[in-house]
């Protein structure tokens, strides 16, 4: 009894899973028949140049259901003819990851690469149409994208490349110039200062040639040291005076006439001297008494 019972609730919940189940599919199939319905009516509006309308009704078909891979295709569409290339690119990728079938996913890839051509992403429209080759290798449109892409990558790195070499030597242009600035200013200071010394030394030479009171030397005290010691030896010694200059008496000394007199007068004092001493002698001795005790 317990195991039909058991049986019976298995049975139960199996079927209302599938009427849920049924349900929901019913539910995703009308949102998705009024997605399309959207879809449709958008599609018509941008036909007649209603962009406003068409992408109002393309918005609203999209939130409908996620199944709609049409209507984000279709949008990226209408926001690449308008350059819109950033809104474009956002829609291709919706598109591209709703995508269940290789068509709509290759149709998806290929419009992304046509979106990084136009910014000049060689480089990611390259990976972009070979992700869209993958869903359909025999479309000839997406292979030539590719080449083209290929070739536009090759053009783009060779100018980077290119662009790099001539910045480096700009920038080695740049330290030459610098390194070749310096090296003259070095060169203008060391001549600047021999300069200089160069006018130091002359203003030292005529100051040389100049008296005390900053009059100049006479021609004579200019000549070198030869001329100096010839005018020297022209001069005579001391011990070497003419004769007349030998006779003229000399400052603080006596003349001969004095000198005869002051010896005469010597003689005669020594005469007087003399002649005293022998009166002495004639007198004779002084005789000491001696006294008695």
């Amino acid at each position: 009894m317990t195991k039909m019972r058991l049986m019976f609730v298995l049975v139960l919940c199996t079927s209302y899973a599938m009427a849920q189940e049924e349900i929901a599919d019913k539910s995703a199939e009308k949102a998705l028949k009024a997605s399309t319905n959207l879809t449709y009516e958008a599609n018509g509006e941008l036909s007649s140049n209603d962009f406003i309308a068409a992408e109002a009704n393309y918005r609203k078909a999209i939130s409908k259901s996620e199944k709609n891979v049409v209507a984000p295709f279709n949008l990226g569409n209408a926001y690449y003819n308008r350059e819109s290339f950033g809104e474009a690119f956002g829609r291709y990728k919706q598109a591209g990851e709703k995508a269940e079938n290789k068509p709509e996913k290759h149709k998806a890839f290929h419009n992304m690469g046509n979106v990084f051509m136009k910014n000049k992403e060689y480089e990611k429209a390259v990976e972009a149409y070979k992700e869209a080759l993958r869903s359909n290798p025999n479309d000839d449109e997406t292979r030539y994208n590719l080449a083209l892409a290929k070739k536009m990558l090759e053009k783009q790195q060779d100018e980077q490349q290119n662009d790099q070499n001539q910045d480096n030597q700009d920038k080695q242009d740049q330290q030459d110039q610098n390194q070749d600035q310096n090296q003259d200013q070095n060169n203008e200071g060391d001549n600047d200062k021999q300069d200089e010394g160069k006018q130091n030394e002359d203003e030292n030479k005529d100051q040389g040639d100049q008296g005390e009171n900053g009059e100049d030397k006479p021609e004579e005290n200019k000549e070198g040291d030869g001329d100096k010691k010839k005018e020297q030896e022209k001069k005579p010694n001391q011990g070497d005076q003419p004769d007349d200059q030998k006779q003229q008496p000399r400052p603080n000394q006596l003349s001969e006439q004095q000198i005869q007199n002051l010896l005469e007068a010597m003689q005669n004092e020594e005469k007087k001297v003399q002649e005293k001493m022998e009166a002495r002698k004639v007198r004779g001795k002084k005789v000491r008494n001696e006294k008695d005790w």
